[in-house]
C-alpha cells in the first residue's frame, strides 16, 4: 500500500491540466497526506472531498505552516489577489543608491551579487522598473547570468517617454508597458493603459493580477521602490549592501518599515539581508 503526500491540496477541476484528484483515484492510491488547502475557488475542499468520496483516506494540515511558506506565491495571488511582491536593491554602507546626478555612475554590488540577481530573476514570473531606470541605465532584465527562463518585463512609464531603442524593446522577452496613454498589444509587446488619476499601486496590482503575474520582483528606481514600501503592498526586500563602499551624498536608498529580518548571506563585501513584511495586509493600504 502506499500512501501520497503533497504540500497543496490535489486539484478537483480542469484547468491547464485535467484534474489531479481524479488521477490518484483511478491509480488506487489509498491514503493522501496534505499539508494545506488550495484557497482557488474552484479547488477549496472539492478535492478533499472527491477523494474522501473515493474512500481514500485523507489527512489534512500536516506542517502547514511551512505548506504555505513553500507555496506563498500561490497564496499570495489568489488570497490577495495580488502578486508576490519582492523589493530589490543595492546600496553603499552608507545607505546610497546612486552619487549625486552629476556624478559618474557607479557600480555597488560585485559580480557574485549581480549573480544572485540573476537567479532571483529566474525565479519570479514579471520583473519591474520605472521610467528613470530603464532611461538611464537602459537595463535589459533578463537572467543572462543564470540558467533558467527570463521573467516577463514590466515597466512603468506613464507619459511614454522611453525611446525605442532602449534594450526592453528589443522584441526578445515578453514586455508589458503600464502607461496612461494606450492600450494595445504586438509581438512580445503589450501597452497597458492605467489612470492618472486613481491610485497607481492599487491599479497595477489589479492588472498584473488580470495578466495572471503570480510574483514580481521589482528593481528599481527609488521612487518606484518607495512607492511599494509606502502602500504596504510588499512580501519580501531583499537589500544588498557594499560594506567597503561610502560615497557621502546621493540618492539614498528606501527604508523597509513594518518589517523583520529574514535570511542573510554574504558575498565577498557585500552583504544580503533579506526583510519580511510583517504587516497583515490581507487589504493592503494602496
Amino acid at each position: 500500500l502506499s500512501t501520497l503526500y503533497v504540500s497543496l491540496e490535489p486539484c478537483a477541476h480542469f484547468g491547464k491540466t485535467p484534474p489531479c484528484a481524479d488521477l490518484i483515484i483511478r491509480t488506487g492510491i489509498p491514503k493522501v497526506v496534505i499539508g494545506c488547502r488550495d484557497p482557488f475557488e474552484a479547488v477549496n475542499g472539492k478535492g478533499i472531498e472527491k477523494l474522501r468520496a473515493a474512500g481514500i483516506e485523507v489527512v489534512e494540515s500536516v506542517l502547514e505552516k511551512e505548506c504555505r511558506e513553500l507555496n506563498k506565491r500561490f497564496f499570495t495571488f489568489h488570497e490577495k489577489k495580488r502578486p508576490y511582491i519582492i523589493l530589490k536593491w543595492a546600496q553603499t554602507a552608507d545607505g546610497f543608491m546612486a552619487g549625486a546626478s552629476d556624478a559618474p555612475r557607479i557600480l555597488i554590488s560585485n559580480e557574485y551579487s549581480n549573480k544572485r540577481v540573476h537567479q532571483w530573476r529566474s525565479e519570479e514570473t514579471g520583473i519591474l522598473v520605472g521610467t528613470n531606470t530603464a532611461l538611464q541605465d537602459d537595463p535589459e532584465l533578463t537572467n543572462r547570468l543564470w540558467t533558467g527562463p527570463s521573467p516577463v518585463r514590466l515597466v512603468l512609464d506613464m507619459d511614454l517617454r522611453l525611446p525605442a531603442s532602449l534594450k526592453l524593446f528589443n522584441g526578445q522577452q515578453k514586455t508589458i508597458v503600464f502607461n496612461s496613454i494606450k492600450s494595445e498589444e504586438s509581438h512580445n509587446m503589450i501597452y497597458y493603459r492605467l489612470d492618472k488619476n486613481k491610485s497607481l499601486i492599487s491599479q497595477l496590482m489589479e492588472a498584473l493580477y488580470q495578466l495572471k503575474i503570480q510574483s514580481v520582483l521589482v528593481e528599481g528606481g527609488q521612487q518606484l521602490l518607495d512607492t511599494f514600501i509606502q502602500s504596504g503592498s510588499w512580501d519580501e526586500a531583499r537589500v544588498i549592501t557594499n560594506k567597503s563602499m561610502e560615497i557621502g551624498t546621493g540618492l539614498a536608498a528606501p527604508v523597509v518599515k513594518n518589517a523583520v529580518q529574514g535570511f542573510h548571506e554574504q558575498f565577498s563585501q557585500d552583504e544580503l539581508l533579506t526583510w519580511l513584511h510583517t504587516t497583515d495586509n490581507k487589504n493592503d493600504k494602496v
